[in-house]
C-alpha cells in the first residue's frame, strides 16, 4: 500500500514527464508488443480465407522446413559466418575511427569527418545497390577505369560468388560503421581529461594512453554493444543480401541467408506460417544468446554486464 501511494504521488508530481513519455510508450506497445500475438501463425497452416483463428494447427511442422533442406542449412551457416565477420570488423574499425576522430584537434574538421562517415547509415539499400552496381557493373568503374588500363579482362562480378564473400562485408562496413563509431565517440567524450594529463606528466606516449586509459574506460560500452550484436547473429540484413547483389541467381551460394531464404520460399510457396516460424526461431535463439553471453560477462566482470 505504501509503494502504491508513493507511485501515485510520483505520477502527480512528475505528470509532465509522464505525459512526455506516453507517445514513446504507445509506440513501443503497438510496434513491439501487439504484433507478438501473430506468433501463433508459426504453429498454424495459415489460410487467408480462414484467418488466424480459423486456420488449422500444425504444431512444429513450419519449423522443420527451416532445417529440412541443404539450402536452409547453407543459409543458416552463411548467416552466422557473415555476422561473425560483421561483429569483429565493425567493432575494430568503429573503435579505431572513434579514437582517431577524438584525437583531431580541429573540432570543425572532426565534425565534417563524423558526418561523412555517418551519412551512409541513412541511405536505403536500394540506393546502395545502385552505387555498388556503378562500381561492379559490366561497364562499371572498376572494370572500365581500373582493370581496363591494367590490361585485365573485365570481370563479371554478379556471376562470381566468391568475390561477394569480401564485397558484402566491405559494403556493410561502409554503410554501418558510422553509427557504431558515434556511440563509441560518445563514450570517449565522457572520459575525464585529467587521466590523460596525469599520463602525459608520467611520460606516457599516445599509444600507451590509448592502451591503458582509453580502451579500458571504453570496455563497458564495447561489451554491451557486443552482447547486443551476438543477439542478432541469426538475423541478416535483408537489403544487404537481397538488394545489393541484385538477387542474382549465380550468387545464391554466398549471398543466401535465413532472411532471403525465407523470403524466396514465401514467394514460391506463399507459406505465411513458415515465415512466421523463421522470425520466432531467430528471436528465441537471439534471446538465448543474449542471456548466455551476458551471464558469461557477468561471471567475468559484473560491472560490464548488460543486466
Amino acid at each position: 500500500m505504501v509503494y502504491a501511494n508513493r507511485f501515485f504521488r510520483n505520477i502527480i508530481k512528475y505528470h509532465t514527464l509522464y505525459l512526455m513519455m506516453l507517445p514513446a510508450i504507445a509506440l513501443l506497445i503497438f510496434d513491439k508488443y501487439v504484433p507478438m500475438f501473430g506468433v501463433i501463425v508459426a504453429f498454424k497452416n495459415y489460410a487467408y480465407a480462414k484467418g488466424i483463428f480459423g486456420s488449422p494447427w500444425t504444431g512444429f511442422d513450419n519449423f522443420t522446413f527451416l532445417f529440412r533442406t541443404d539450402e536452409a542449412i547453407s543459409a543458416t551457416i552463411n548467416t552466422v559466418l557473415y555476422n561473425l565477420v560483421f561483429i569483429v570488423s565493425g567493432t575494430l574499425v568503429s573503435i579505431f575511427l572513434a579514437i582517431a576522430l577524438n584525437e583531431i584537434l580541429n573540432r570543425r574538421l572532426a565534425k565534417i569527418y563524423q558526418s561523412s562517415l555517418l551519412f551512409p547509415h541513412f541511405l536505403s539499400y536500394v540506393v546502395v545497390s545502385y552505387l555498388v552496381y556503378a562500381f561492379l557493373g559490366g561497364s562499371g568503374y572498376i572494370n572500365t577505369n581500373i582493370l581496363g588500363p591494367m590490361g585485365i579482362e573485365p570481370l563479371s562480378w554478379y556471376s562470381s560468388p566468391r568475390s561477394w564473400m569480401f564485397i558484402l562485408p566491405i559494403v556493410h562496413l561502409w554503410k554501418g560503421v558510422g553509427y557504431s563509431m558515434v556511440v563509441y565517440l560518445a563514450s570517449l567524450v565522457s572520459i575525464d581529461h585529467e587521466y590523460y594529463e596525469a599520463a602525459v606528466i608520467d611520460g606516457a606516449t599516445k599509444w600507451q594512453q590509448i592502451k591503458s586509459i582509453t580502451i579500458p574506460l571504453m570496455t563497458p560500452v564495447i561489451v554491451i554493444l557486443f552482447i547486443l550484436d551476438i543477439g542478432k547473429i541469426f538475423n541478416a540484413d535483408f537489403g544487404l543480401f537481397y538488394q545489393v547483389p541484385l538477387n542474382s541467381g549465380p550468387l545464391f551460394s554466398t549471398t543466401n541467408v535465413i532472411d532471403t531464404f525465407v523470403y524466396r520460399s514465401f514467394m514460391v510457396n506463399g507459406n505465411v506460417g513458415m515465415s512466421s516460424a523463421a522470425g520466432l526461431y531467430q528471436s528465441i535463439v537471439g534471446l538465448i544468446l543474449v542471456l548466455t553471453t551476458n551471464a558469461i560477462v557477468r561471471k567475468i566482470n559484473s560491472d560490464n554486464a548488460l543486466f
